[in-house]
């Protein structure tokens, strides 16, 4: 059972993330040959200013 755990900034449309697991799902399964009800995936969406990379957060970004 493949499971898919991606975090991302918070702001993405259900339609995105829709696209998204489709797309995921079929070439999981394509690679992994597994079946699509196999596949797993949770999103965390996440403010960027819980977020931070080389010791800034993210939402200071262009400050």
């Amino acid at each position: 059972m493949p499971f898919i755990h991606v975090r991302l900034f918070e702001g993405r449309t259900q339609e995105q993330k829709r696209a998204f697991v489709e797309a995921v799902t079929r070439e999981t399964a394509r690679t992994l040959n597994c079946p699509a009800e196999a596949v797993d995936i949770v999103f965390d969406d996440v403010k960027k200013s819980d977020w931070a990379h080389a010791g800034k957060l993210a939402s200071d970004a262009g400050k």
